[in-house]
């Protein structure tokens, strides 16, 4: 089970889609206590009735919107593909629930006296809780198999480019090949316009992004002639590197990665999406959901 619950779990990010799910939390709750009038709410007598139990479907959508948007700006490093898994999933999504729980509690106690809602606080929440907890685990283990088979099924029709092994015959056949890597030099320039890395298109393995540093990984040549990953910091945005290259296989897959597809050598899938493998499986670079159609697309057509 503990392995189970931290295996990894994609994050939505898109805020339109954000906003559409607090929609559809708000109003399935104010439905759901117009219909059915849980805790107490079947007896209360009052003017406007149908408007004030609305108000806790408003309520439900306000506190989703704010945990939906809100906590991930405020906490960044948390919400991450790197660290969200289903068992941060689904305390997530109970606490949210509580929360809703807790709000929706409030507004009730000042539409109706504490004697007349019906229901104490400590019930209410242990309800709530108990209510929710087996459908949200049910839900997020069934998003996490369905994306894990989509992805993994998608990947494994995606071509393997063997590594190249480093030799000089390797290296001959290559640049024989048809699809022999498109050599140009790149020039990356920091924010302060000094530090530079120049290389050839054809070392750079990807570039990742950190605060507000760029690792630019790419192979060097060692002394004994076989190519080794090196990882030199540039201070500067990813974009701004980004636009400093010409080279059309060069391409943003993440918000935080630039790769090189040249150098991709096998895509592997789980349940937040691709991963791209590089240098013989010592790299492993994500690739966001909004770049899944075009990075695809690309690396069929090499």
């Amino acid at each position: 089970m503990v392995k189970l619950l931290s295996q990894p779990f994609p994050i939505e990010d898109a805020l339109g889609r954000q906003f559409l799910r607090a929609a559809l939390m708000g109003l399935f709750v104010g439905l759901f206590l117009l219909i059915f009038q849980p805790f107490g709410l079947a007896t209360w007598e009052t003017a406007n009735k149908l408007v004030k139990i609305l108000g806790f479907g408003l309520i439900t959508f306000l506190i989703t919107a704010f945990n939906l948007t809100i906590w991930p700006r405020l906490f960044p490093r948390q919400y991450t593909d790197e660290r969200w898994t289903i068992g941060r999933e689904i305390v997530s999504i109970m606490v949210h629930v509580l929360l809703i729980a807790i709000a929706n509690r409030v507004y009730l106690e000042w539409l109706v006296d504490e004697g007349k809602s019906g229901i104490g606080w400590v019930s209410m929440l242990v309800i709530t809780f108990l209510i929710a907890l087996f459908p949200v685990t049910g839900a997020v283990l069934f998003s996490y198999i369905r994306q894990l088979k989509k992805y993994s099924r998608a990947a494994a029709e995606l071509p393997i480019h063997p590594p190249e092994t480093g030799s000089p015959e390797s290296i001959r056949q290559a640049e024989l090949s048809p699809n022999a890597l498109s050599d140009t030099t790149l020039t990356l320039v920091a924010d302060n316009d000094k530090d530079t890395i120049t290389l050839s298109s054809t070392e750079l393995l990807f570039i990742e992004s950190s605060d507000n540093y760029c690792t630019v990984v790419y192979l060097k040549n060692s002394l004994s002639g076989q190519s080794q990953p090196v990882k030199p910091l540039l201070r500067s945005s990813l974009s701004r590197l980004e636009s400093q290259i010409t080279s059309p296989h060069i391409v943003r897959c993440h918000r935080s990665y630039v790769v090189n597809l040249d150098r991709v050598e096998r895509v592997t899938g789980n349940a937040q999406g691709y991963k791209l493998h590089l240098s013989g499986g010592q790299f492993q670079v994500p690739v966001a959901r909004k770049y899944n159609e075009t990075l695809v697309a690309e690396l069929k057509a090499l």
